[in-house]
């Protein structure tokens, strides 16, 4: 997809738009990593629902959801939380994920974050290790307690491997009545492989990987919130039409 990514938009009040599943880190940021400030104009604008689906702990999209005046509809950790609307699913084995960091840290690993870790300290079911961590490591930890690895670009993941965004998706749009298939999602990592392959539209962005890449509908000329912007002026464009 070419894109022109627009500065503002200017959404119609009576505009028959899509819900939106929207990663955040790499999807809803500048590429310095700070939160880009059009999500704070464009997204309460938004008609339909919007689900911020992202790796980071559960308080993290809360957060975001909280001072861009948005409902809190988010699916966090991977998908191993869900809450929309005031109703909150949890999946995953926590136990599991700690013997394995358990076993890790016994070997030699470092999850990399220092004494507060504020990373993991509120995850409730996976665990998030800095890249500069030793992947082998992580890797064959992952494999002994049947977890699966991830690298999301900003991190390493090791998760329940029956977790994901797009089962988190499904349920997401159960609990809004929507069909799974009407959201559009964006995204730019391997985590939102699944999302893509739920949603009924999908977008990755210029700055993904090769994985999203591989599972988008479309890629974009554009990264970031560049391409993010781009491809919501594309659908109001659509409905406007």
């Amino acid at each position: 997809m070419t894109s022109d990514a627009p500065a503002s938009l200017e959404i119609p009040g009576d505009a028959d738009l899509p819900p939106l599943a929207l990663d955040i880190d790499g999807t809803l940021t500048t590429p310095e990593h700070t939160i880009d400030p059009r999500v704070f104009r464009v997204l309460p604008e938004w008609p339909a629902p919007v689900v911020l689906a992202t790796g980071k702990s559960f308080p993290y999209p809360i957060a975001l959801c909280h001072f861009a005046g948005v409902p809190e509809r988010v699916i966090a950790e991977n998908g191993g939380v869900v809450c929309v609307d005031e109703r909150v699913r949890i999946e995953g084995d926590a136990e599991r994920v700690a013997a394995a960091v358990d076993a890790f840290r016994e070997r030699g690993g470092e999850l990399g974050w220092g004494d507060a870790d504020t990373v993991n300290r509120w995850r409730e079911t996976e665990v998030a290790a800095r890249v500069t961590a030793d992947e082998a490591l992580l890797r064959e930890v992952a494999e002994e307690f049947d977890l699966r690895f991830l690298d999301t670009g900003y991190a390493y993941h090791l998760t329940d491997p029956d977790v994901s965004k797009g089962r988190g998706l499904r349920e997401a749009a159960s609990i809004l009545d929507r069909d799974p298939a009407a959201f559009v999602a964006v995204g730019d990592s391997m985590n939102d492989a699944s999302t893509f392959a739920v949603a009924g539209e999908s977008y990755a962005l210029a700055n993904a990987d090769e994985v999203a890449k591989d599972a988008a509908d479309s890629v974009l000329d554009d990264g970031f919130m560049d391409g993010t912007m781009a491809v919501l002026a594309e659908l109001v464009e659509r409905a406007s039409g």
